[in-house]
């Protein structure tokens, strides 16, 4: 939905199960509509869209498409953003890195993020930039030194130059402006704001130029322009929270490089401030968030450094002192604490605040997919808590600067 005439506000559909097309379509139909009559009434509902690969390559079958746009039609439904991070099953079996996998560095992430651009251009409505999600180009340590490293990030960088030439094409062709964003997270080999900086001065700009001058005789700035046109970031309130970043500093930060913000995802972390006389309840609460699903790494900073532990059991294992932790377990986003722990709530309420005066991006797409494996006694109504998350960050959005 548009909120102020400035920002496409929805929520992100990896939320519901969706392994292949069929059951991709039966949860939207059994969800949305009723999410819809609660929150946007008579108004046109945005969504954020999640396609597997085996659902994105079903979606091209048969009437498949045309089925799926009638149905966004007779509903007042309409898509401008999707997540194409997860490429596999997300629901009901462990993901935990694999989230990445295939990650930029082979052809199968670049063939399933291609095809998802083509939908999307199907898909979205005449006016309306669209944009899609992805991993930072793999995770780190499935390249276990510098080198092999140095080497994803070569290989991602030219895979984001073909996907710049693509949506350079489909614009000229459609209309229809679309961009990629890159999703920094942590263990990501993009995990913060100076490593994104890093890549674009290092390896997009320099090897994607290259590519669009023998491509398209495009190069200099002209080429420059191109790129950071349709490459860009997603910035995940969550992830950057991790980061220990402040909003606004980061925000700055890539706009003095032109870098732009394609989507926002509106998300929370835990925040767990240790007290000594609590310590014991606090690891306590802290365990009932061990799940075996997703990856849960867990960050501290110290002496103005970010250290990062790999997942959640690492930490519980360890119990060292610690002053205040993070970890990446994204919890509802109208709740402030949770029994002894607290959620990075205030850096969504500074985001908010920063959107008031600043134009940053167009889409915000509310991103808690943990419901299913939230401890029982936050648990709740699906539909029930999705609008509970729209209308808070709608009035959020709302009050006045």
């Amino acid at each position: 939905m548009l909120i102020n005439n400035t920002h496409h506000l929805t929520y992100c559909t990896n939320i519901h199960p969706g392994s292949n097309w069929k059951s991709t379509f039966d949860s939207l139909k059994e969800y949305v509509p009723g999410i819809k009559a609660e929150v946007s009434n008579e108004a046109p509902f945005g969504l954020g869209l999640r396609l597997s690969n085996k659902a994105s390559e079903e979606l091209n079958e048969g009437d498949n498409l045309t089925v799926f746009k009638q149905w966004l039609l007779e509903n007042n439904l309409y898509i401008f953003t999707m997540n194409g991070f997860p490429y596999g099953n997300f629901h009901n079996e462990r993901v935990k890195a694999n989230v990445h996998s295939p990650d930029w560095t082979t052809k199968e992430r670049l063939a399933y993020t291609k095809r998802l651009f083509e939908q999307l251009a199907e898909l979205i409505p005449e006016g309306i930039s669209g944009g899609i999600s992805t991993s930072p180009i793999t995770y780190k340590y499935w390249h276990d030194s510098e080198n092999a490293r140095r080497k994803a990030f070569e290989i991602g960088a030219a895979h984001f130059a073909e996907i710049a030439l693509q949506l350079h094409s489909l614009e000229n062709t459609t209309n229809k402006y679309m961009h990629l964003d890159i999703e920094p997270e942590p263990d990501g080999l993009m995990e913060n704001s100076d490593e994104v900086l890093s890549f674009f001065d290092n390896y997009l700009i320099p090897i994607a130029t290259q590519i669009l001058k023998e491509r398209i005789g495009k190069e200099g700035s002209e080429a420059e322009k191109i790129i950071k046109r349709y490459i860009t970031v997603c910035y995940d309130i969550c992830h950057f929270s991790l980061a220990y970043e402040e909003p606004k500093d980061t925000f700055q930060k890539f706009a003095n490089a032109g870098i732009t913000i394609g989507k926002i995802q509106v998300s929370a972390a835990l925040k767990i401030i240790f007290n000594e006389n609590d310590s014991d309840a606090i690891w306590e609460s802290l365990s009932r968030f061990d799940e075996p699903t997703y990856l849960h790494q867990v960050t501290e900073k110290i002496d103005g450094k970010v250290r990062t532990y790999n997942d959640l059991p690492i930490v519980l294992e360890k119990r060292a002192a610690f002053s205040e932790l993070r970890a990446h377990f994204h919890v509802p986003i109208f709740l402030e604490q949770f029994g002894e722990l607290f959620s990075t709530q205030d850096h969504i309420l500074k985001v908010m605040d920063y959107l008031k005066t600043h134009k940053v991006s167009e889409h915000l797409e509310i991103e808690t997919y943990t419901w299913d494996v939230l401890p029982k006694e936050l648990k709740r109504d699906l539909s029930e808590s999705i609008v509970r998350e729209i209308e808070w960050l709608k009035e959020r959005l709302w009050t006045d600067a």
